[in-house]
């Protein structure tokens, strides 16, 4: 639904966003994810037409956004970064106003506005000017029109900007539930939007792709993953770390205060443990009479995967993983 080939915008000598490519299809829903800066809000309004690449091409559906706007602009429901309302209009004649902008009229657009007000959970301010609305109550306002056309595209920048906690978890079900039919992707710099609404992630920084996966792929992308962590009694510990490091298959043992962390040599192709080395480590244990606590496999932390990706260079070799 979505394809993006080779996408590059300059504002002047600056460049701002560097030959990217990624593919959007219906039923996905794609975080695309990077720092302040690092040129998603650009690469969004460029998707969706609002400004124009300096070179590539965006496809939407079978339309090319520069050369067949109109009926590009038509498959695709837009929320853009601090989304613009009228605030003098009432929600309700503002869905309206959006609706008609659509080509709705009739019982159609009725059907429209409701079938959004329910959507993004409007009804108690439906007939409030927007002026006197909450930060979050707009945004969900900004967001209904985005949804008032049932559109086969979904562009959202910063979705669950300036929610509460509860509304946040209702727009990321919503945001999970329309991928099922739609081609949505949304741009993020909160990596729990990842797991809780995302089938695919799209890492962006300094205008560059430098990931692209989904979270399992991501996460595996850790040093941390695969990696078994155990607790022992304090009496086993120093024993512990020489004999685990002459285990087959471990690259390296870790101290961590009560616990010890042992890192695989190797993993699967996808990344990910294949449970062999925690089996081994357990066995050990067994063997040596070791009291242990505790022992578990690390799936790795998108977080730490983010900033070992997005830091610049001269402060990654400060950027310590978490334990």
């Amino acid at each position: 639904m979505i394809r993006i080939e080779n996408l590059i915008k300059d504002f002047g000598p600056k460049r701002v966003v560097s030959d990217i490519s990624f593919n959007v299809e219906r039923g996905e829903v794609v975080g695309f994810l990077g720092p302040n800066g690092a040129g998603k809000s650009t690469t969004m309004r460029m998707i969706t037409g609002f400004i124009p690449p300096t070179s590539g091409r965006v496809t939407v559906g079978s339309h090319d956004i520069v050369e067949d706007p109109i009926a590009a602009k038509r498959l695709i429901g837009y929320l853009p970064e601090n989304a613009a309302s009228y605030p003098d209009m009432s929600v309700h004649g503002f869905l309206n106003f959006a609706a008609a902008l659509r080509g709705l009229s009739g019982d159609q657009k009725k059907r429209a506005i409701g079938r959004a007000v329910d959507m993004c959970m409007l009804d108690a301010v439906l007939f409030q000017s927007i002026d006197t609305l909450s930060k979050g109550y707009r945004h969900r306002t900004c967001l209904a029109q985005s949804l008032i056309h049932d559109p086969d595209v979904l562009v959202l920048d910063e979705p669950t900007d300036g929610l509460d906690p509860n509304q946040k978890h209702e727009v990321r079900n919503l945001i999970r539930e329309l991928g099922k039919t739609k081609a949505v992707v949304f741009s993020t710099h909160i990596l729990e939007e990842v797991d809780a609404s995302c089938t695919r992630a799209v890492i962006i920084d300094r205008g560059r792709i430098v990931a692209n996966g989904n979270p399992q792929q991501l996460r595996a992308m850790s040093p941390l993953s695969g990696a078994v962590t155990l607790q022992l009694g304090a009496q086993d510990m120093e024993r512990a770390e020489a004999r685990l490091a002459s285990l087959p298959g471990v690259a390296r043992v870790e101290r961590l205060q009560d616990r010890v962390r042992v890192y695989p040599s190797e993993k699967r192709a996808d990344g990910s443990a294949s449970g062999e080395l925690a089996r081994a480590v357990a066995d050990l244990a067994g063997r040596e009479g070791w009291s242990l606590i505790g022992l578990r496999t690390e799936e790795g932390h998108l977080d730490e995967v983010f900033r070992s990706i997005t830091l610049p260079d001269t402060h990654k070799a400060g950027a310590g993983g978490r334990s």
